[in-house]
C-alpha cells in the first residue's frame, strides 16, 4: 500500500475522494453546521479519530469534514444492498457486534502505519461491553501505530425524544486537542489510555452543552 493511498486494500481512491467531496456539501440543505477548531486536525501522519455517536448521520456528516481521507470502522449491518459494494470501495471497514474479529483492526492498523486517519465511534454499538471494546480498540490502534488520538464531539444530529421533524437543525462539531499516542505497555496501559480518551470526549461534550444553542456555520 503506498503512502499516498492511506486506504485499506481494495479501496478505490477516486471513489473515496468523490464521496468525501459529496459529503462536504450534501448536508447543507438539512443541517446548519458550525465546526470549531478544525485547525487541530493533523494535516498528515497517522491519526485515530474518536467521536461520540448519537445518530446515524454522524459518520456521513464527519466523513467529508476534515480535509483528508478518513477510514471509518462501520457496523457490519450497514453493509447491505448497494452499500455492500460502495462502502468497501470507499475504504470503510465493517465491524461485527459481539464478535471477536481482528480483521478490521488489522486493516485499520495498516492504514495508520501508512500515515492515514482511522475513525472510531465508541458509542456506535449497543451494550456496555461493546462500548468498552470499541474504546479499547481505539486505544490499541493508537498505541500500536504510535498515532495521536483526536477526540471530536458532535451535538444536534439526534432528534430529541418526542420531538417532531425539525427544519435544518443546528449542529456543532467540536475538535479537541490531539492526545499523545499511548505508550504505557500491557493491559493497564491500555486501560489508562482508554479512560483518557473517554475523559477527553466527556469534556468536549460538556463544553458544547455549556456553550448554549449551536449557531449556524459562518457565525
Amino acid at each position: 500500500m503506498s503512502r499516498a493511498r492511506a486506504l485499506p486494500e481494495g479501496a478505490l481512491g477516486w471513489m473515496h475522494d468523490l464521496a468525501r467531496w459529496v459529503g462536504s456539501w450534501l448536508w447543507v440543505p438539512f443541517f446548519r453546521v458550525r465546526t470549531l477548531n478544525l485547525d487541530r486536525v493533523p494535516a498528515d501522519g497517522p491519526v485515530v479519530l474518536v467521536a461520540n455517536h448519537s445518530a446515524l448521520v454522524d459518520g456521513p456528516l464527519l466523513f467529508g469534514m476534515f480535509g483528508r481521507r478518513v477510514v471509518f470502522l462501520v457496523k457490519a449491518e450497514m453493509f447491505v444492498g448497494p452499500l455492500k459494494v460502495l462502502l468497501p470501495a470507499m475504504g470503510q471497514l465493517p465491524v461485527r457486534r459481539g464478535e471477536i474479529d481482528r480483521r478490521p483492526l488489522t486493516a485499520a492498523l495498516d492504514v495508520l502505519r501508512d500515515g492515514g486517519m482511522v475513525a472510531v465511534f465508541p458509542e456506535g454499538t449497543r451494550g456496555i461491553g461493546d462500548v468498552a471494546a470499541a474504546r479499547q480498540g481505539a486505544a490499541w490502534l493508537a498505541r500500536s501505530a504510535g498515532a495521536p488520538v483526536l477526540p471530536v464531539a458532535v451535538r444536534g444530529t439526534r432528534r430529541p425524544d418526542g420531538a417532531g421533524r425539525r427544519f435544518r437543525p443546528r449542529v456543532d462539531v467540536l475538535v479537541g486537542e490531539p492526545l499523545p499516542a499511548p505508550s504505557l505497555p500491557g493491559r493497564d496501559g491500555l486501560a489508562a489510555a482508554t479512560e483518557d480518551v473517554a475523559a477527553a470526549l466527556r469534556t468536549l461534550v460538556r463544553e458544547l452543552e455549556n456553550n448554549g444553542p449551536a449557531r449556524p456555520a459562518g457565525t
